[in-house]
């Protein structure tokens, strides 16, 4: 009996500590993680596709982001995939939102505190919001060095 007590104290303690963790996130990151937008992939082969894949060493997180841009230099498709945490991949998710319909310009002034002011990050997960702008900076540079070389 002692020991049906102790289990049943054990699942209790890690039910209460998971909905504590839970709490932890903001309504925009728990949206976000568990209704993910414009999770995928896009050909990589497209010259009017820029890929971005960045990683973070510290905690493991790594993201890819892909763009498509069209004729006029405008994002008509974003896709990500990330392997990390729930912040990592509500950065990417959101990301990918933003990016779309905007030029490569516009596309370039998009922050990590921008991203991180919108989903509430905490300190601690500032970093997560650093890779998607990095990411979003890779895919740009991707696409507009295959147009380099198309010109040529």
């Amino acid at each position: 009996m002692a020991l049906l007590r102790n289990v049943a104290y054990s699942l209790r303690s890690l039910t209460e500590s998971k909905n504590i963790v839970v709490a932890l996130y903001h309504k925009n990151v728990i949206d976000h993680f568990e209704n993910p937008r414009n999770v995928g992939s896009l050909d990589k082969n497209d010259n009017n596709t820029g890929t971005g894949l960045v990683g973070a060493p510290a905690c493991g997180d790594v993201m890819k982001l892909q763009i498509k841009v069209d004729d006029n230099g405008k994002i008509i498709d974003a896709k990500f995939k990330t392997f990390g945490c729930g912040s990592a991949i509500a950065s990417s998710s959101l990301a990918t939102e933003w990016v779309k319909g905007k030029s490569i310009t516009e596309a370039a002034s998009i922050k990590n505190s921008e991203i991180a002011k919108e989903l509430c990050l905490p300190p601690v997960k500032l970093h997560c919001s650093m890779l998607a702008e990095d990411a979003i900076k890779a895919a740009l540079n991707d696409y507009k060095r295959k147009k380099q070389q198309t010109k040529f």
